[in-house]
């Protein structure tokens, strides 16, 4: 027979599955490690945070490299380091600016020789970027007049392509010889003259308005005084500048850079006589 449970007798008592605490501890076991970790972060000792960089890298499956980046300054792109992955120093970024502006320049050049109109444009590679001087009023515009002549088109059809496949920020800035004007000053002229030529750019060689504006100094920056009509036409002039996009610390170096490509030349076509 079955044995009857004693009157008076406590009943049995019946536990709660109690599994869930040792997820909790464990939790809380890693949520005390990670303190401690930050902790020990809190005054960086090199070596203890190499040790420990190296140690979660290993765990997660990463590569380790031993150096460690301590560069500042520019961060130089891909496509401007050498083969072995060192960036290039400013002198060799001004170099390699100046190379491309130059490569711009001979372009033009070319198409302007080879189409006979070469003899009113001249061209200054310098610390803006390139500079292509349209001189002399009397070959762009008639005198005391912004409309672009004839020749001025043919001179902008020649330039255009390059200067718009070029990339660049342009810059078109007008400038004109002191003296009595019909305009108000020679500030309207200068930039009436700056703007047919950004129009001419826009509206017939496709180049984007967002890359190209125009300023306008009047007879504030000569480049020779105005005593003969032959030295007034050399300020009478717009000039397109082609804005390099380097940095300024390389810009400043481009002059340099010219310089002493212009030298090695001389030397070499003197080696060669």
């Amino acid at each position: 027979m079955r044995s009857r449970r004693k009157r008076g007798s406590q009943p049995e008592e019946h536990h709660v599955d109690e599994r869930w605490m040792a997820s909790y501890m464990d939790m809380v076991t890693v949520l005390m490690c990670m303190f401690i970790v930050l902790f020990a972060m809190s005054s960086v000792d090199q070596v203890k945070f190499e040790k420990l960089r190296n140690s979660l890298a290993t765990g997660f499956g990463t590569e380790i490299s031993q150096k460690v980046d301590t560069a500042s300054g520019v961060v130089v792109p891909s496509e401007l380091t050498t083969a072995n992955g060192e960036g290039f120093s400013a002198l060799d970024l001004a170099i390699k600016e100046a190379d491309k502006l130059t490569a711009l320049q001979n372009a033009m050049q070319a198409k302007l020789d080879g189409a006979g109109l070469a003899a009113n444009v001249q061209f200054v590679v310098g610390e803006r970027g390139l500079t292509v001087k349209l001189v002399g009023s009397q070959t762009f515009f008639q005198p005391d007049m912004p409309d672009l002549t004839p020749k001025a088109v043919q001179i902008l059809n020649t330039i255009a392509p390059t200067v718009v496949g070029s990339g660049l920020e342009v810059m078109v800035e007008g400038h004109a010889a002191k003296g009595v004007t019909a305009f108000a000053s020679t500030w309207e002229l200068s930039a009436a003259r700056s703007v047919n030529v950004l129009r001419y750019f826009v509206d017939n060689s496709g180049m984007p308005p967002g890359r190209i504006g125009a300023v306008a100094f009047g007879a504030a920056r000569q480049v020779t005084d105005d005593s003969t009509e032959e030295l007034m036409e050399l300020n009478r002039r717009v000039d397109v500048v082609l804005l390099s996009a380097s940095p300024e610390d390389v810009r400043a170096l481009i002059p340099g850079a010219i310089e002493a490509q212009t030298q090695e030349t001389a030397a070499a076509a003197k080696g060669a006589k």
